[in-house]
């Protein structure tokens, strides 16, 4: 039968899930989540396009999160508030291939975009490289384009959408036995869920381990490198926090789906069922707060955009067009041998985009900052830049 006539029997016996308090809180719980993520994706959104200085290659890939973030809330929250208040599902199964489609979509493109950021911020960090927005831009038709795919794949048969437990959503056919679903539910988890999760987790213990490796350095500690290693203490507290709210939003509901799926559909209640569901979509709410706002740019510029709509100081607030000056990177700590014939030596660099952290056991007068002449097995190369 049809699952979404199923519902509607079900419903018109007066057959409810869930009490009609519980539809009002759920209801009133994912109104909240959409109107909050709409505003704060909105908010992030309008922030990139009006201000120049926040247009970094790292900054547009936050920005591809808050877009995808931003459409979950304009459009994948919408049909399941509608179904919470009127206690099941009312749509149509053309809107529910829809509903688990658009959901599906947004939300893959939501991990692998955090997984492409760990990434970047790995070769920047320990790899002293830096991406450019032509790179950026690849990554990100990669990124809808490889979510494209396998939100795709349902439609063409590899698996199917249709109503989730609670019968306020639609997703996959998690439940289903068939061998050709349960081999696209395993592919779908390994590379939606799994494989993102091992990339940001080991391009992250990469960032903390060279950062870690700075600060046991004490003969480097000038003003510069203090500063320095307390916005990369800053950073690394942003970094577990992505990590944490990542988990927290969607281990669960990837654990639900997995009971479904590898084991005994009794196992899963409507009411075990929801509660993961909800916590994925409240993701959009507070990911902006965590992956934008703790950007001290970020923050000036919703401060200029709130003097000068509030209270008209946009002339004081205004931009201005400062010509970046280019400096030659110039070294300002050199460590002596102090007697000890294997004591690594230690060079820093600093200019106006960024520092270098260069340690060597060879002589000091070998050190270049040319990639041709450094050593690939005694030389390490750290490279901090700002967002």
């Amino acid at each position: 039968m049809n699952p979404v006539n199923e519902t509607r029997a079900e419903r018109s016996t007066d057959s409810h899930l869930f009490e009609l308090g519980t539809y009002k809180l759920l209801a009133v719980t994912i109104g909240t989540i959409g109107v909050i993520g709409f505003c704060n994706n909105a908010l992030v959104i309008v922030l990139y396009c009006k201000f120049k200085k926040l247009r970094s290659p790292t900054n547009l890939l936050l920005v591809n999160i808050c877009v995808s973030d931003f459409l979950v809330s304009a459009i994948g929250i919408n049909f399941t508030f509608v179904s919470c208040v009127k206690g099941g599902w009312v749509w149509s199964q053309a809107t529910c291939v829809w509903d688990g489609f658009s959901n599906g979509l947004f939300g893959i493109v939501s991990i692998m975009t955090l997984a492409a950021l760990a990434y970047e911020r790995y070769i920047r960090v320990v790899h002293a490289q830096v991406v450019d927005f032509p790179w950026t831009w690849r990554a990100i038709a990669h990124i809808w384009l490889y979510s494209l795919v396998w939100t795709g794949a349902p439609l063409l048969g590899w698996n199917r959408y249709t109503l989730e437990i609670h019968q306020l959503g639609c997703s996959l056919d998690w439940a289903s036995k068939d061998p050709n679903d349960a081999s696209f539910i395993f592919f779908f988890l390994l590379a939606c869920f799994f494989v993102p999760v091992g990339v940001m987790i080991y391009c992250y213990g990469n960032i903390l381990y060279a950062v870690q490796r700075l600060r046991s350095i004490q003969d480097l500690q000038t003003v510069q490198i203090v500063k320095i290693l307390r916005y990369e203490k800053k950073v690394a507290i942003m970094f577990f926090l992505m990590i944490s709210c990542f988990l927290v939003c969607w281990t669960p509901y990837a654990a639900v789906s997995m009971v479904e799926a590898f084991g005994r559909r009794s196992q899963v209640s409507p009411r075990l069922a929801i509660i993961p569901s909800f916590f994925a979509k409240s993701s959009t709410a507070y990911n902006p707060l965590i992956y934008m706002f703790m950007s001290r740019k970020f923050r000036r510029c919703l401060q200029q955009l709130l003097c000068s709509h509030l209270s008209g100081l946009q002339p004081a607030y205004k931009e201005r067009s400062v010509t970046p000056v280019v400096r030659p990177i110039r070294p300002i700590v050199v460590s002596n041998d102090c007697g000890s014939r294997n004591r690594p030596k230690k060079r820093v660099t600093f200019s106006s985009s960024s520092i270098v952290f260069i340690i060597t056991s060879d002589d000091l007068h070998q050190l270049d900052m040319t990639p041709k002449t450094r050593g690939p097995s005694d030389v390490n190369v750290f490279q901090v830049r700002p967002l």
